[in-house]
């Protein structure tokens, strides 16, 4: 079955998105703060603006959950993207295996630099990776799933040769 880009790209995006903000909630519900994950980072991306911005709790939830969609909806458009083509071109996948590496180790640096900050103090570096990582297990299940000669090309892109 063939799947458009576009199409893949979005549902793998909403899925990502969506397994990283109940991650979130869960952690908040743990800890007793509902939301405030999502109220640190609203608070912290709407800081991006310049300094003064007392939002509400409702606006900061729903402008940093419309940028954490968006955001997820772009990753997994690259996704598609490096999917579509491994079709086409197998070793594509060596090097994306290397940038979400690469990705990954520079969320967790950025995340715990952030935790001195007063906005983002509240989310540690185990929480992004974790979350991270459920998001890419999440969206990699997805593709796994939907296009099955995604097998032998990583195959072929990690040993440089066909599958017996």
């Amino acid at each position: 079955m063939r799947h458009s880009i576009l199409r893949d790209g979005l549902i793998a995006g909403f899925l990502g998105a969506t397994s990283v903000a109940v991650w979130f909630f869960i952690v908040d519900l743990i800890v007793g703060r509902p939301m405030g994950t999502v109220v640190g980072l609203g608070r912290g991306l709407f800081s991006l603006f310049g300094p003064g911005h007392h939002d509400s709790v409702a606006v900061l939830v729903i402008g940093y959950t419309i940028f954490h969609y968006l955001a997820f909806f772009l990753a997994g458009l690259l996704v598609a993207v490096i999917v579509h083509v491994a079709d086409r071109q197998p070793t594509i996948l060596a090097g994306a295996l290397i940038l979400f590496v690469a990705l990954e180790i520079g969320f967790v640096a950025v995340s715990s630099v952030l935790a001195a900050s007063p906005f983002f103090g509240t989310l540690s570096w185990v929480q992004v990776a974790i979350g991270n990582l459920i998001a890419a297990a999440v969206m990699g299940t997805y593709f796994w799933r939907g296009h099955p000669q995604l097998k032998r090309e990583l195959h072929i892109a990690l040993t440089g040769e066909e599958e017996k």
